[in-house]
């Protein structure tokens, strides 16, 4: 991984749902042994419905902390270096939030993938990189997060000027 830093603790997150394939993959040696590469150490692993097991494991040299669920993942997100994610909506704005550097892995198999649109989009504007299992090693060795640039912070000014001329409001 080209980084300016190492990065020891990544926080993972499958959302609300079952991500198998993720949970596999993340699990897999290959993939580890890309983490360690970019000086992971610990893990926390957010597996939602998934058929993993939670528990604490030690795996090639990674400590790995999972989990189903939470009320919050937000202190998850923010005791974290970086963030590897499915790309649902919810999951994805909350780390950019964060200012977290942000690895979008997209689920090839939902019907209607607008996962997929919503990662390639926020990859081509440069808040995020965005893979698929089967390309998940390779992107982590890829990856430079110095290259991403913070998603713009919301501004309703607009939005309550046009409602305000919509609804004929005087200020």
């Amino acid at each position: 991984m080209t980084t300016s830093k190492y990065f020891e603790k990544c926080f993972i997150t499958v959302g609300t749902t079952r991500f198998d394939l993720l949970c596999n993959e993340i699990v897999s040696s290959p993939v580890l042994q890309a983490l360690k590469r970019s000086g992971c150490k610990n893990i926390t692993f957010q597996i939602g419905k998934s058929k993993m097991d939670p528990g604490d494991y030690d795996l090639d040299g990674i400590k790995l902390h999972c989990y189903r669920f939470k009320d919050s993942i937000e202190n998850d997100i923010k005791n974290s270096d970086f963030v590897i994610s499915h790309a649902g909506a919810g999951s994805v704005l909350e780390v950019l939030n964060a200012c977290k550097p942000l690895l979008v892995v997209v689920n090839e198999d939902l019907m209607d993938n607008h996962q997929l649109e919503l990662a390639e989009q926020m990859q081509v504007d440069g808040h995020l990189f965005y893979c698929t299992c089967d390309t998940l090693v390779c992107t982590l060795d890829q990856m430079d997060f110095s290259l991403l640039k913070p998603l713009e912070k919301a501004n309703p000014t607009h939005f309550l000027q046009s409602m305000n001329r919509l609804l004929n409001i005087q200020n």
